[in-house]
């Protein structure tokens, strides 16, 4: 019972503190880690035409893989396949690591395991073995995802969860315009002999440098210290917190409130499908699974599709990095009402925003208004993002937090790995109309089962929301 009382004073604890830097410098500590996982996630889009050319995708190149070409599938396709069926087997399968182990462990180790597999691949020199390493680079890379979540969530004061989660995406989207200029500038040359798409991937490994530093500065999180029985080492880390802020304030904390404890519980992915969780588990579910298919729909084929409104192969980079600028913007914007707007409506707005730029997208061909509407389409998709990372977070408890929200995260990259394969094939069989149709239903069925089925949060202890 101790154990159990103790989650809920540390929890109440936490929840009390006022805005401060102390607190805050952790979140953007957090965030830089994430930087890396960006970059490596949306890379895939900007080295596309780079390895095509090289002709990493060829019959001969891929191997056995070449025989996906009986769905008319473009060779690329079979990259994007990879990638998010890497991040599917590690946010389904090791998942639950971050519940075990603890989110400052499986922050770091998952982030190396990413970042080692992508630079063994960036020096691969078959289409086959690329995919390969790329399917292993993604399952560190699916794990890194959920812990990041889970992490923020139950460090942050509840009154600050959504601008923390705008602010964590506000970081880690500038590594998208970091990898279009990149991508721009260097795959269509090749510095000392080594093709550029692979000076982009391999720049992005240098966050193995970094991230020893980066996790050095970061506390375990408390409420699972204290949910796994570290009493003493819960505390320890929650005094630090206290006496940081009290220190930087000057002035005294306000008393915690009282806050319920968790179950005790150790939880397993069985109790996501408990009647107490069982809707919000479906919801989530379908959700991702259709969120993506917008999402990364657009982010991972952008240059591709501007090249199928009538844009030449150098200029579509161009005009996919002035897209990519966009992406930090959205999370940015999103720290005016963050916390002021129910999540559940940030998602559908953002949901209906993608809906209605995509379909005038797959209408005009002036490079001009495509770049307008792929901002727009972006800023649109940010806001979805940041929102739904904090939502799906927040509507578990801390015992089944990254486990709950990996499996519900993994539809999205089952549904990224799917959409790749049906983007290519609707590419050629009917164009950006084509496409733009398969996203629109995709965000309708967003906008219907998030607006129906979502519970609210603003502004309540992930401990109240739990229950």
């Amino acid at each position: 019972m101790l154990a159990v009382n103790k989650t809920g004073e540390i929890a109440a604890r936490l929840d009390r503190l006022p805005p401060s830097w102390y607190v805050w410098r952790m979140i953007v500590l957090i965030s830089l880690g994430g930087v890396f996982e960006f970059y490596d996630l949306f890379f895939t889009a900007y080295v596309a035409p780079g390895m095509v050319k090289a002709g990493l995708f060829a019959p001969a190149s891929l191997g056995p893989l070449a025989g996906l070409r009986v769905i008319a599938v473009a060779g690329f396709g079979t990259f994007v396949f990879a990638t998010f069926a890497g991040l599917w087997v590690g946010t389904l399968a090791l998942g639950q690591v971050a519940d075990r182990w603890g989110r400052r462990k499986i922050f770091t180790w998952s982030l190396i395991w990413y970042v080692v597999c992508s630079a063994v691949m960036a020096f691969q020199t078959s289409g086959f073995s690329v995919v390969l390493w790329r399917f292993i680079a993604g399952i560190g890379l699916g794990v890194e995802l959920v812990t990041i979540d889970a992490y923020i969530a139950e460090l942050i004061p509840r009154r600050e969860r959504g601008r923390a989660f705008s602010v964590n995406q506000f970081i880690t989207y500038c590594a998208v315009p970091i990898v279009a200029f990149l991508a721009w500038r260097l795959v269509p040359l090749k510095p000392f002999g080594l093709d550029g798409w692979r000076w982009v991937v391999l720049i992005g490994t240098l966050g193995a440098v970094l991230v020893w530093w980066i996790q050095r500065a970061i506390p375990e999180s408390p409420r699972w210290l204290a949910k796994h029985g570290y009493n003493e080492e819960a505390e320890r880390v929650t005094a630090a917190i206290e006496a940081g802020v009290l220190a930087e304030l000057g002035r005294p904390l306000p008393a915690p409130l009282p806050e319920p404890a968790e179950a005790e519980s150790r939880g397993s992915l069985a109790e996501a499908f408990a009647p107490a969780y069982r809707v919000r588990t479906i919801m989530l579910s379908i959700f991702n699974f259709a969120q993506t298919i917008g999402a990364y729909g657009f982010g991972a084929w952008v240059p591709t599709l501007l090249i199928h409104r009538g844009i030449h192969v150098t200029a579509s980079l161009e005009y996919a990095f002035i897209i990519a600028i966009a992406n930090p913007f959205g999370p940015l914007i999103g720290t005016l009402f963050s916390d002021r707007i129910e999540r559940k409506w940030q998602i559908v707005g953002g949901a209906a925003g993608m809906l209605v730029t995509m379909a005038v997208f797959a209408e005009l061909s002036n490079p001009l208004a495509l770049i307008i509407l792929g901002v727009l389409f972006t800023l649109s998709v940010t806001v979805m993002s940041y929102a739904f990372h904090n939502y799906q977070a927040e509507l578990y408890p801390t015992r089944i937090r990254a486990r709950a929200a990996g499996f519900v995260y993994s539809w999205s990259r089952l549904s990224a790995a799917l959409a790749g394969l049906a983007t290519g094939y609707l590419l050629q069989v009917g164009g950006v109309p084509a496409v733009a149709a398969f996203m629109g239903i995709a965000m309708l069925v967003v906008i219907a089962v998030i607006g129906a089925l979502g519970p609210s949060t603003r502004e309540l202890a992930l401990e109240e929301i739990a229950h």
